[in-house]
């Protein structure tokens, strides 16, 4: 495909800008139902009916790029619990002990993954006496004061025809980065974030623990397509909320069937152990903006079980999209003519000459070619904007794939040049520079500070100060202070409410 190149010229009318989002959604949708039935497609929050009953399974995004500050390498992010709450405790967000978080790697085209990195995680309590997640300031990983932890172990799988070949534990034990409770809880976050990153055998790093969520976008398409008159647009929904994520980084050579074959095609599942005790498969992503917007309610739980070898049978979907007609239907903008091909490639196949492999089997995976270096200037619409290292060649933190998936759904690639978008056009936290890349997760503590105190003593005087009449408390007394005032608030909660009114099972 030969990159578009933009001029940078004004965005259109906020109707029709609209009206791109919507078609945006669209495309994800056609792609999301061309994979076939149950996973979850790529920017999938709360995506299923299922799912979305169930946080710490459900997928919400999966990024893959080749290392802007390591080219030799591919990082693969992929993230889980959409919608985190800073503030959400007593019990913040952890990882599920029974499930398994898979990274799979489809390094020859035929839908199937040669290798598969499974994530498995463990959580410890040091006092069950009480119902904080730290007892004072935590600096490090491994805080007496840090009373509820996580640790994972990364294992390798090596497939042939989703048969086992072997089996490699690369990680054992390792600290997951805990929950931003806040400033006073963990006045430096950041340290504990790079306590977090580990170095596994043979040059690859991991990471897992909370992150602010990268996907940026307007969700409030779902209130009636942005108000039902383009009153609701620009608002970046996911502002201020934390995903869990799981990072890896690993040398380029050990997930490329070759030199000569350098494209990868990447998804994530969630696997949870059912009655039986097997795992059975309730979540799945891999390009964005599938299973959320274009598979209808009956097949969303289903496409989340599936996996892409499978994802034929949703073909119609992607080639007829429905997203395109509604548009037109309210907004009167023209929708492509059928069947829609270009969809195929973008979502399916990859772009041929781009980043589809030889011998490719349809299916919804994000695809990679790893031998595209990294661009210096990184541009938010990646292929369409001349800029071959994003998306929809994997998946950059940065990349626009509401702008860029708009556009090509609306037939950008057919002819109907656009210049659509949903009015928010990155995210609003920057990303790091070295791995894991991802922004530092919004603390609990944002907002104002309690009445009477200023911003010039550190937070743990603030809150000392504002809880008593005298002089300074210690740890104790600051501690029992908060949580008495953290009973009575339930309390009183309580009450106000009172008073108002009373899978398939897988052989690795």
């Amino acid at each position: 495909m030969t990159p578009i190149s933009r001029s940078g010229a004004g965005r259109a009318s906020v109707a029709t800008l609209i009206c791109g989002a919507l078609a945006a959604g669209g495309l994800a949708a056609a792609g999301v139902t061309a994979l076939e039935p149950g996973a979850a497609a790529a920017s999938s929050h709360r995506e299923a009916p299922l799912i979305s009953g169930t946080p710490q399974y459900d997928n919400t995004d999966v990024y893959a790029f080749v290392s802007p500050d390591k080219p030799d390498t591919t990082t693969i992010v992929a993230n889980w619990i959409p919608f985190e709450e800073p503030a959400g405790g007593p019990n913040f967000f952890t990882f599920a002990e029974d499930a398994q978080y898979d990274l799979h790697i489809d390094n020859n085209g035929d839908a199937q993954g040669e290798l598969v990195y499974r994530f498995t995680f463990r959580t410890h309590v040091k006092n069950k006496k009480t119902f904080l997640y730290n007892t004072g300031p935590v600096e490090s990983l491994d805080d007496p004061d840090l009373n509820i932890t996580q640790t994972y172990d990364v294992e390798l799988l090596r497939l042939k025809n989703q048969h086992l070949v072997s089996r490699t534990k690369v990680a054992n034990d390792v600290p997951v980065a805990p929950s931003n409770v806040g400033k006073a809880s963990m006045p430096d976050y950041a340290k504990l974030r790079s306590q977090a990153v580990h170095e596994l055998a043979g040059g690859a790093t991991s990471f897992a623990g909370q992150a602010d969520d990268p996907f940026f976008l307007d969700l409030r398409v779902f209130d009636l397509l942005y108000g039902g008159d383009l009153s609701e647009v620009g608002n970046d929904t996911l502002k201020g909320y934390n995903v869990n994520s799981i990072a890896l980084q690993v040398p380029t050579h050990m997930i490329t069937e070759s030199a000569e074959q350098p494209i990868v095609g990447i998804w994530s599942t969630t696997q949870r152990k059912n009655a039986r005790g097997h795992f059975t498969q309730v979540s799945r992503l891999g390009m964005p903006l599938v299973n959320e917007v274009v598979n209808p309610i009956r097949d969303k739980d289903k496409f989340n079980a599936s996996a892409p070898w499978n994802d034929g049978q949703f073909l119609k979907n992607v080639t007829e999209p429905e997203l395109p007609k509604l548009i037109e239907g309210i907004y009167k903008i023209p929708a492509p003519a059928e069947p829609r091909n270009d969809l195929v490639e973008v979502f399916l196949t990859g772009v041929k000459g781009l980043n589809q492999p030889p011998h490719v089997r349809p299916a919804e995976e994000l695809r990679l070619n790893t031998s595209i270096e990294p661009a210096a200037e990184p541009k938010r619409l990646g292929v369409l904007d001349g800029d071959n290292a994003g998306f929809p060649n994997g998946r950059r933190l940065t990349d626009d794939v509401i702008d860029a998936s708009l556009q090509v759904v609306e037939g950008e690639l057919v002819g109907a040049k656009n210049d659509l978008g949903d009015a928010v056009d990155k995210n609003d936290k920057e990303f790091e520079k070295a791995f894991p890349y991802v922004a530092l997760p919004t603390e609990g503590s944002r907002g104002p500070l309690a009445k009477g105190t200023s911003g010039e003593n550190d937070v743990r005087n603030q809150l000392g100060d504002a809880l008593s009449s005298g002089g300074p408390a210690d740890d104790t007394t600051l501690i029992a202070a908060s949580a008495g005032a953290g009973a009575i608030g339930v309390v009183l909660v309580g009450a106000g409410l009172l008073w108002w009114r009373r899978m398939r099972e897988r052989a690795y």
